[in-house]
């Protein structure tokens, strides 16, 4: 009778047991797990088409271009995926999960949470088919969580797998030992003014990419966001290394990390001839700050006008 007020009078019925998969007042719609062929008049009984998701989820829409690329077979896209799945039938894992493959595709727990290292491994995703994790140089383990043959476990959470230094004992063995005395850095080396400035051979702003092991150097791939100094050595902007001796990086002196901008300050090494820049403990690496842009331009400005000559660079002992 409500129905019948509301409708003005007009109609008042309500349809029971709606068939072929419909739903509603005046069964008009596709019941919750079937959506509707726009192709067809919601009038014919396979005017509704069971959704194909696999159990993680219950509702779906049709999408008309995908029925015809499918030769007018199948157009439904499921929608809010659960359980972990995405994908049109939410047929696969969603990404920082893998297919466990003892359960079913239909299985609630089918997708298993990839559990990458936070330390050992390069990011959170793995293989959705496998499970394996990215891992860092010298780690190994479906999650990254361990150090392959032949490496040691280090202290660094940027290399944390490396090969043992190789030295030669007093009686001539070799020591694999990785023993090293560290000192810790000074901090006036994280700390710049114009003295430090006049006297150094470049200062650069440096974005730190990746870093690999060659040999008794680490070498870190930069990229060179800009130069303070005149240097002969490096004329362009771009992407080039920086090279820091193995018994530095152990001791984190300097300490750069991958990602992060750093304003690098330092000498030439005569002895260097490698590509790119070298640093060691007497380089001054401060995190990067955008309120350094002024105090360079003002250095730089300080050199252009002939003061870091007449400041007797070349008088001071070189540190």
């Amino acid at each position: 009778m409500e129905l019948y007020r509301l409708s003005g009078n007009k109609s008042g019925g309500v349809c029971i047991k709606c068939r072929h998969n419909t739903a509603g007042r005046n069964c008009h719609y596709c019941r919750e797990g079937y959506y509707r062929d726009s192709s067809k008049q919601i009038t014919h009984r396979k005017a509704c088409k069971a959704c194909n998701c696999n159990l993680h989820a219950r509702r779906c829409v049709f999408n008309r271009e995908l029925y015809l690329l499918s030769g007018h077979s199948s157009g439904g896209v499921c929608i809010r995926c659960k359980h972990q799945t995405a994908g049109r039938f939410c047929h696969y894992c969603r990404e920082g999960f893998y297919r466990d493959p003892t359960k079913h595709l239909t299985d609630r727990r089918a997708c298993k949470a990839c559990g990458c290292h936070p330390v050992g491994a390069l990011g959170k995703t793995c293989n959705q088919t496998t499970g394996q994790c990215p891992c860092k140089d010298g780690v190994t383990g479906l999650t990254c969580n361990r150090c392959a043959k032949g490496y040691i476990q280090s202290k660094s959470p940027i290399a944390p797998c490396i090969k043992p230094l190789v030295t030669l004992t007093p009686d001539g063995f070799i020591d694999t030992t990785t023993k090293t005395t560290c000192e810790k850095c000074k901090k006036k080396r994280r700390r710049i003014n114009a003295r430090k400035f006049c006297k150094r051979d470049f200062a650069i702003q440096a974005h730190i990419l990746m870093m690999e092991r060659i040999g008794d150097w680490i070498r870190y791939t930069i990229n060179l966001l800009g130069m303070y100094k005149r240097d002969p050595r490096q004329t362009r902007r771009g992407e080039t290394y920086i090279w820091v001796r193995f018994k530095d990086f152990k001791c984190k002196c300097p300490k750069f990390r991958k990602g992060r901008r750093y304003l690098i300050v330092g000498r030439h090494r005569k002895k260097h001839q490698r590509p790119g820049y070298v640093a060691d403990r007497k380089t001054i690496v401060i995190r990067w700050r955008d309120r350094w842009q002024r105090r360079l331009r003002r250095f730089m400005k300080h050199e252009r006008r002939g003061h870091c000559n007449s400041s007797g660079r070349g008088k001071r002992k070189r540190n």
